[in-house]
């Protein structure tokens, strides 16, 4: 899973991260209801957005190169 985003385009990043963003803010709601299933679910989900932003950052620096 960690260098699976690394084929990715820039767009398709930014739509995971959105994407994943939404997955974690649904999954601390239900957190707070006691309804998760798997609770390190959300660990994962965090340093998964976590390795997209550094690698938007690093097109942003001009570091890795538009394919």
């Amino acid at each position: 899973m960690k260098n699976s985003f690394a084929k990715l385009s820039y767009n398709e990043l930014v739509a995971k991260r959105d994407e994943l963003r939404k997955s974690y803010l649904n999954m601390r709601m239900e957190k707070v209801l006691g309804h998760v299933e798997n609770p390190l679910q959300t660990r994962n989900i965090r340093r998964q957005i976590a390795r997209l932003n550094t690698i938007i950052h690093e097109y942003t620096l001009g570091i890795r190169k538009a394919k």
